[in-house]
């Protein structure tokens, strides 16, 4: 299954060829390297040859933006319900992973439609797109990230978004032993969003690897789910880890029931659809 992200208005993939993809953000264009663009195209769009900051990735790992005429930050909007802050990171990275997008709408739209409190559970929660999401249909929302700097990103799309008035909770705390703290407390929730790493640390050095780390982890996860749940939603950028794996990984753990499938986004210039990650949404 492929759940495509195609409602944006302040984002889009412009053109996308030999590894890399040109995109708009707002009124700004940048060029940035992505490993599923194994084919090439004509560089026929315009903007090739006009954007505002290109990432170049460094032959010992890493990389920087070269010809960077940006602002700090800037802000782009998703819909009437969310808006995000924008700042160009040393990997890469903007803050923000516009193909979720079709996921903050399913999980909106279930939270809305539940008919009762709903309690949510963000884990590995990064700048918060999901636990805004949650926010915004009704949710009391709890988002945990071991990054203080990610949680602090999240708090201020909050107040972007007109949200910061929600029942959030923000910690920042390593996500293994927040769930564990959780199963002694007996808190359950309704809801579960998942974004593991592929490799991390938490605060007080802990280690996480995918391979070995996540199975474990989405075990203990299923002991804080409520007896009445709406869905698990798990993400994984993980390379080489097919969407299938990470719905059979649900579907042992939670029960029958998981979609297995692929975020993607339009890429303008072709009319291709962009492969973007890998996305297990279990619901009862």
């Amino acid at each position: 299954m492929l759940w495509i992200s195609d409602e944006w208005k302040d984002y889009e993939v412009l053109d996308a060829s030999d590894g890399e993809r040109l995109e708009r953000w707002g009124k700004y264009f940048l060029v940035r390297p992505d490993p599923q663009v194994i084919w090439k195209t004509p560089y026929s769009h315009p903007q090739w040859k006009k954007y505002d900051a290109r990432y170049i990735r460094s032959n010992t790992g890493g990389g920087h933006w070269s010809e960077h005429h940006l602002p700090e930050r800037w802000q782009i909007r998703y819909k009437d319900y969310l808006t995000f802050n924008v700042k160009p990171m040393n990997f890469k990275h903007t803050g923000v992973f516009p193909e979720q997008a079709a996921n903050w709408d399913f999980i909106r739209e279930k939270v809305a439609s539940a008919g009762r409190p709903v309690r949510v559970l963000n884990l590995f929660a990064y700048s918060g797109g999901a636990t805004l999401a949650a926010a915004a249909g009704g949710a009391e929302v709890f988002h945990v990230d071991a990054s203080k700097g990610m949680v602090a990103w999240a708090k201020e799309n909050a107040i972007a978004s007109g949200l910061d008035q929600c029942p959030i909770h923000w910690m920042v705390d390593d996500c293994a032993k927040f769930i564990q703290r959780e199963i002694r407390r007996g808190r359950r929730y309704d809801g579960i969003i998942m974004d593991p790493p592929s490799y991390g640390r938490g605060p007080g050095g802990e280690i996480w690897k995918m391979e070995t780390s996540f199975y474990p982890f989405l075990q203990e996860t299923a002991k804080v789910l409520s007896d009445d749940p709406l869905f698990v939603i798990i993400n994984s950028y993980t390379t080489g880890l097919a969407p299938s794996a990470v719905a059979y990984a649900a579907d042992v753990v939670f029960g029958k029931g998981t979609q297995a499938g692929e975020l993607g986004l339009p890429v303008k210039q072709s009319g291709l659809i962009l492969p973007c990650g890998a996305t297990g949404r279990w619901t009862p």
